[in-house]
């Protein structure tokens, strides 16, 4: 805020005012009635050099003073951080990719990469309807995405294992595969995929037979139970589920919950090889309590030539919206729209699933 402190603290005296918890220099610090907490950097002059301060990570700052300490100058002529560099001989850096220090060799090479919008999300991978543990049957949840002009969908209800969530046995697979076909007959041109969230059990196979798994269009691996293990079992389990051959997408590679349960150990690097040389698409999932994978493995997996897929892991109609959440998080790993499969047209994704199936 382009204002001192003492200017912008009586704008907080409200009916029902937050807390003031710190005040140092030119920063306050308030926790909101919603418990939330909220850092003001204020100052006047030299604002556009105190924006790009307060902005980016630490490594990114070091690595850009390091640089280009000419481009700090303080100048109180602008008030928006892109003179900054400007003054670097840089193109501008989107705030979401202020965080690591390549960025800037990027930036150097005119090579910054086009980041992913949610406008760039072109379907819904991932979800869960009232077959299992979802609140919407399979054509409410079509109908809310041709709503939002979406292409297509991909029903992925839990599998037997899950009983929990009401996991789908092999009759039922077969009886919502008739569903859906009787749909896609009715919502044409859009197009439901039948998938499966499939549990990969703990010895690392998955919860049904290679006849049933053929049944799919696509098939999501994801691990639900027996979560504390040991990094070698972690990726013994993992690794033995990405080389089966039905296996389309790794769903949230290490089972996290944030703020409430850690993910199990994984090494990042081996999972991400194996899934490129294995064609499995790594998942994004979308789910604000998920965001797994982190998004720091991103431009590493992007390196390594991997295919992402940003998924809401979805519930509910509103759990749509979750995408936003994982576009976030994909933008700080520098994520592309050419590189996310949910962003595919219907026809890129039908020729992305028959070549997986020629390639089995």
């Amino acid at each position: 805020v382009d204002q001192t402190t003492e200017w912008i603290k009586p704008k907080f005296q409200t009916a029902h005012p937050p807390e003031l918890l710190e005040e140092i220099s030119d920063t306050l610090l308030y926790k909101l009635q919603n418990g939330l907490k909220l850092r003001l950097h204020t100052g006047t002059g030299a604002f556009a050099e105190r924006l790009f301060r307060t902005t980016g990570a630490a490594e990114f700052l070091e690595a850009f003073t390091e640089k280009y300490p000419n481009a700090l100058s303080g100048d109180t002529s602008v008030n928006n951080d892109q003179s900054v560099f400007e003054k670097a001989g840089l193109p501008y850096i989107p705030p979401a990719v202020r965080e690591k220090s390549n960025i800037l060799e990027k930036a150097a090479k005119d090579e910054l990469p086009s980041l992913i919008q949610a406008s760039d999300i072109k379907s819904l991978i991932h979800s869960h309807s009232n077959w299992s543990d979802g609140s919407n049957t399979i054509e409410e949840m079509a109908k809310e995405c041709i709503r939002r002009g979406w292409e297509y969908m991909v029903i992925s209800d839990h599998s037997k294992a899950a009983a929990y969530a009401n996991g789908l046995t092999e009759d039922r697979i077969r009886q919502q595969h008739k569903q859906i076909f009787e749909l896609n007959q009715q919502l044409a041109p859009f197009r439901i995929f039948k998938s499966i969230e499939c549990d990969i059990l703990n010895d690392g196979s998955m919860d049904y037979t290679d006849e049933i798994l053929a049944s799919f269009d696509l098939v999501i691996a994801s691990v639900h139970s027996n979560l504390t293990m040991s990094e070698e079992k972690a990726m013994a389990r993992l690794l033995k589920a990405i080389s089966n051959p039905y296996v389309t997408i790794l769903g949230h590679m290490t089972g996290r919950l944030l703020l409430s349960r850690n993910g199990y150990p994984v090494n990042h690097p081996i999972i991400i090889e194996a899934c490129v040389k294995n064609q499995v698409a790594i998942e994004i999932n979308a789910h604000p309590r998920r965001l797994d994978m982190d998004w720091k493995w991103i431009d590493f997996a992007l390196e390594k030539g991997a295919l992402l897929s940003i998924n809401p892991d979805a519930h509910a109609l509103d759990g749509f919206d979750d995408v936003r959440f994982g576009v976030l998080a994909a933008q700080k790993g520098g994520l592309t729209k050419e590189k996310n499969l949910s962003s595919f047209s219907l026809f890129e994704f039908e020729r992305f699933l028959d070549e997986e199936r020629i390639n089995r």
